[in-house]
């Protein structure tokens, strides 16, 4: 009989370690799918705003040498990523792949002007940025006229800061949460040991001793939640990869680490300042208190 009471608190005690675990592991999850998303955006962002530029339109009289010193000036620029000269026999072209039709045998000339796309880096893609790149570009002698789309980069930069600050306000919530629902999850397996704790408190234990295999406990329960979120989010992940092309591109493997390095302490920081307050709310109560909580 006390072979089978033995074994039936043991099944008892690993469902309840197992129930905590996997309780940690999804909240662990959905925190890191936020972090996730957080570089995510981050990265779209700067793949965004990487993408806009200006055109710079070069007069007639351009030559090549002073074409070749503007664009070398330009790849050598802190805010440019980079600069391609079109010439004007490149921009028929273009402009006849999207018409159809060769406007020089309408017009009798070749219309198009030669000029160099310019795209920048994500920090300069801001119209107060392109202002002052405009205005020193304009002493440049070759130059015609600047290009650029001031509205679309505006709203670009607006709509950014809106997803931005959005990602950061769930963010939040979710932390506040997360340590919620880790407290309670922790809080449960103090309680069915606060006679246990109150014992200890009885025969001398301090409070720290008290403590400490509760929270080691929870770390290492922590962990093992952090290593099956790790491996949720791996799948999501690989998952994403497989459906969508272009996922690679704003993701990478440095970037991954850090999720998962950010989701490993988010596991053992909230885990043990769980089990913390969790204890120490026992440790504090009267003998007849813990029959009434």
């Amino acid at each position: 009989m006390n072979n089978k009471a033995s074994f039936s608190k043991r099944i008892s005690f690993l469902n309840a370690r197992m129930t905590s675990t996997l309780s940690v592991s999804l909240v662990l999850f959905i925190l890191g799918i936020m972090v996730l998303m957080g570089f995510l955006a981050t990265n779209l962002s700067r793949h965004v705003k990487e993408n806009i530029g200006f055109s710079i339109i070069l007069n007639e009289s351009a030559g090549e040498r002073q074409v070749h010193q503007l664009q070398r000036m330009l790849e050598r620029s802190d805010y440019v990523k980079a600069a391609q000269y079109i010439s004007k026999e490149d921009a028929l072209k273009e402009v006849m792949i999207e018409l159809g039709e060769n406007p020089e045998d309408v017009l009798g000339v070749n219309p198009m002007q030669s000029s160099i796309e310019v795209k920048l880096k994500a920090d300069y893609a801001n119209t107060d940025s392109l202002a002052v790149i405009e205005k020193k570009l304009r002493d440049q002698v070759i130059v015609s006229e600047i290009m650029y789309q001031k509205d679309l980069i505006q709203s670009v930069n607006d709509n950014m800061s809106r997803i931005g600050l959005i990602l950061l306000a769930l963010a939040v919530v979710l932390m506040i949460i997360s340590f919620a629902l880790i407290s309670n999850t922790i809080r449960l397996g103090a309680y069915s040991k606060r006679f246990l704790i109150h014992t200890m408190k009885l025969v001398g234990a301090t409070p720290a001793f008290i403590r400490r295999p509760f929270i080691v406990s929870n770390i290492i329960n922590g962990i093992i939640a952090s290593v099956i979120a790790m491996l949720l989010l791996s799948g999501c992940v690989y998952y994403l990869m497989t459906e969508m092309e272009n996922f690679t591109t704003l993701l990478s493997v440095p970037m991954m680490l850090l999720v998962f390095l950010t989701v490993l302490v988010l596991g053992i920081i909230l885990s043990a300042v769980s089990a913390y307050w969790a204890v120490n709310r026992y440790i504090r109560m009267d003998r007849d208190d813990l029959y009434y909580v």
